[in-house]
């Protein structure tokens, strides 16, 4: 029998996933979030499907991010299976299940890399406005 703890929250396709993460991802963009990105890492882990990624400068950048991104979330029926981290931490979490959202402050970004850390997965084009 498989452990219950080893298998993935939701069995996704890209064409799941794939509106969630723009749209988180559009959220964090309108805030001013910087380092936006995705990475499709189904082939990697059993945690989940994506990642999506993003640094904040300061404490209420970081709040307002992560709260803008729940709520634009539960706008369209999507309510996070768990939330990590406190308000005045380096690093929030939103954990959908297929998709966990991470907002860092900037210098926790560089030095947790999950960018990095995470390279073979597929980077996903999130076609944000870059004015």
């Amino acid at each position: 029998m498989t452990d219950p703890k080893l298998v993935k929250k939701t069995d996704s396709s890209d064409e799941d996933f794939l509106p969630d993460v723009l749209r988180m991802a559009e959220l964090a963009w309108d805030l001013k979030a910087k380092n936006i990105q995705a990475l499709d890492v189904r082939d990697l882990t059993v945690m989940s499907d994506c990642f999506v990624l993003c640094s904040a400068a300061n404490d209420p950048q970081l709040k307002a991010i992560f709260n803008t991104v729940r709520d634009g979330m539960k706008e369209v029926g999507k309510r996070p299976i768990k939330a990590e981290g406190e308000f005045s931490s380096n690093w929030l979490i939103l954990d959908y299940g297929d998709i966990m959202f991470h907002v860092f402050r900037e210098d926790a970004f560089e030095f947790y890399d999950l960018g990095g850390l995470w390279a073979d997965g597929k980077e996903i084009d999130l076609d944000l406005d870059e004015d």
